[in-house]
């Protein structure tokens, strides 16, 4: 351990930090120690980095193996038991098994928890939502249930495809919503084990997905069991790479994805600001969840232009198929909208969009108990301040989901 370090530790060890086997842990230079809260655990092999990184108190570090973090904020009560963390933010009481690789742009809220051997990327967990060991589920938001027990579920050995033959990666899915699950009455969705999506895909609240089975397409039907179709066996088609058929629920499904990001980030600055910034380590999760935010909407909105501009070379792959001429004219019309659309997604529309909505919301809560946590306060709304906020939030994803109408032929 280098000179630099030690004394860190030993000052950290002072204020209440527990450290299992301190010389083997490095906390880097970059890391403010007045961040790491007393009452945390860090055990051996340990490596902490990062101006931005908080840990909040009872947290436990490094139980399971070593623990590689750099610029990661952690919640109260926070449990990261081996594996590598960057870009991400935890809140109280989320969790994650060894092995783990969670990547800039993840977002786990309270009680949200992952199981070994996981790999997050771009990838938002709502409340409750709990997912296996051995999964891989990167570019996605999912949403549902209603405490620990009742919670939306993704089963071991599941994958989200977010990478297309085309080489694209606009394939960002939808897994319940932000407008309805936010407000934590929600019936959970459940992704079987050994299955998948591929991406962009939406699935709605209360939906059942048998295990080993892959979705390619939206289930947008609350409360069913789906049974995907089987690909057809023993057969071959002709088939052009880098030429993209109908674009229409692509384009759809990543703005309203967009929306739902955008949504989240206003749920962020006006509900949950004032319950997150009532401690440090709080305030540094706040600052951490809209970073990550912001990032998920960058990305997404580069991986759309990215997607735009291989329309051209598309289109021209298509010309002269016959029954192209649909997939043709959806792909042109897309292609001349894109400047315009990128345009109005860079337009920030949370302070204009439903404000008497969300002013009715805000005055609900204002006038609750200031000492219920954020969990208790929404659980306790009154149904009529729910229904405010989800249209206020709705009319935000509406807002982004209408940036492109396709052609009606």
């Amino acid at each position: 351990m280098s000179e630099i370090c030690l004394p860190t530790v030993r000052a950290l060890q002072q204020r209440g930090v527990v450290f299992h086997a301190p010389h083997t842990v490095h906390i880097d230079t970059s890391v403010n120690p007045g961040r790491i809260a007393a009452g945390v655990e860090i055990h051996a092999g340990c490596r902490i980095s990062g101006k931005y990184t908080s840990i909040g108190p009872e947290c436990v570090i490094g139980e399971e193996g070593p623990v590689t973090m750099d610029d990661v904020q952690l919640g109260a009560g926070v449990e990261v038991r081996g594996g590598y963390f960057s870009g991400a933010t935890l809140l109280d009481g989320a969790s994650m098994g060894g092995s783990a690789h969670v990547r800039p742009g993840t977002l786990l809220e309270e009680q949200a928890s992952g199981a070994h051997a996981v790999g997050f990327k771009q990838t938002v967990l709502m409340t409750f939502v709990t997912t296996g060991s051995l999964v891989n589920f990167c570019d996605c938001l999912m949403a549902g249930g209603t405490n620990r027990k009742y919670h939306s579920e993704v089963g071991s050995s599941y994958v989200h495809f977010n990478f297309t033959p085309h080489q694209d990666k606009a394939t960002a899915s939808l897994i319940g919503d932000v407008p309805r699950g936010v407000m934590l009455d929600q019936p959970p969705i459940f992704l079987g084990g050994q299955g998948g999506i591929v991406g962009p895909g939406r699935v709605e609240f209360g939906c059942l997905i048998p295990a080993g089975a892959i979705l390619r397409e939206d289930a947008l039907e609350r409360n069913k069991i789906i049974y995907p179709r089987p690909l057809p066996h023993g057969e071959m088609k002709p088939y052009a790479m880098g030429a993209y058929r109908d674009i229409r629920r692509i384009v759809v499904n990543n703005l309203i994805y967009l929306g739902n990001i955008r949504a989240l980030k206003c749920w962020y600055a006006y509900i949950r600001r004032g319950y997150l910034l009532r401690t440090p380590h709080g305030e540094a999760c706040y600052e951490g969840a809209l970073r990550q935010l912001k990032a998920i909407e960058a990305e997404r909105l580069s991986r759309l232009r990215e997607f735009a501009n291989k329309l051209s070379h598309s289109i021209e792959l298509l010309q002269g198929h016959p029954g192209a001429e649909r997939w043709v004219l959806h792909q042109k019309s897309f292609l001349e909208s894109w400047p315009g659309i990128e345009s109005k997604l860079h337009v920030d529309e949370c302070e204009c969009v439903d404000a008497p909505d969300r002013d009715e919301l805000l005055n609900a809560i204002n006038r609750m108990s200031h000492g219920a946590g954020y969990v208790e306060m929404i659980q306790s709304l009154a149904p009529a301040a729910k229904q405010a906020g989800t249209r206020w939030l709705q009319a935000i994803v509406d807002n982004v989901a209408r940036a492109w109408l396709p052609p009606a032929a």
